[in-house]
């Protein structure tokens, strides 16, 4: 199950319960496969250990009181170390396992769970894997899915905002179905500004042609936008 105990996996304990960080030690030590290199109740004593020590793997306690353990393991991935980290944490929040992941963490583990788990965490990290208990797994995915969908909604929002009062207009006139010429006339500009106007249109949205403007805006529900805006004024 181990790897080759010829071989310790050395290891930087971060944690500010010293009766907790005392246990893991001696639970590592215990496995006879671990070298407990340095233990720190302070984030930034234990960051100084992991840019001196470059252990393996660091366990870090995503609750402390000088700097909350998300600070902590942004900066061990600015030190530029090998060092994989596992967070540990008292709290089962999908929003702290998801944050946690995104700033550099491999592995996610609760405090309360069996020593078993931790060590297998730890197993799974140094390898190369990512861990994270079956009893997390589903609300992390799920939090996952959501925060992906919420992001991309708050980008299409973005493009969209960032067309000009004049290129709604022409896009508006396109959605309805207006050629080129119907919206040069309806605008009182010339063809040429409306091709202008268009270019921008696409490179704004990042489409390559009228076809895939119109479907972004329609699906995007532009035109229901462009009512709103004009019924409110």
């Amino acid at each position: 199950m181990h790897r080759d105990f010829r071989k310790k996996a050395r290891i930087v304990l971060i944690d500010d319960n010293y009766e907790h960080l005392m246990g893991v030690k001696e639970l590592l030590n215990l496995e006879g496969c671990y070298d407990v290199v340095q233990t720190s109740t302070s984030v930034n004593t234990g960051v100084n250990m992991v840019k001196k020590y470059q252990p393996d793997i660091v366990l870090v306690d995503m609750n402390m009181p000088d700097k909350n353990g998300l600070q902590a393991i942004h900066e061990i991935q600015r030190l530029g170390v090998n060092t994989k980290v596992l967070a540990l944490s008292a709290y089962d929040d999908a929003d702290l396992i998801f944050r946690a992941m995104k700033v550099g963490a491999r592995g996610y583990v609760l405090k309360t769970m069996a020593s078993a788990q931790l060590i297998c965490a730890i197993e799974e990290v140094i390898s190369g894997k990512i861990y994270l208990p079956s009893a997390l797994s589903l609300r992390f995915f799920e939090y996952f899915q959501k925060s992906v969908k919420e992001e991309e909604n708050s980008t299409d929002e973005e493009l969209l905002s960032s067309l000009t009062q004049r290129e709604e207009e022409v896009l508006d006139l396109l959605t309805q179905g207006f050629g080129y010429n119907e919206v040069s006339s309806k605008l009182y500009i010339s063809n040429t500004t409306v091709k202008t106007h268009v270019n921008n249109i696409f490179q704004k949205l990042q489409v390559k042609d009228r076809t895939q403007a119109v479907l972004y805006a329609i699906r995007h529900g532009f035109d229901k936008k462009r009512k709103a805006k004009f019924v409110s004024i």
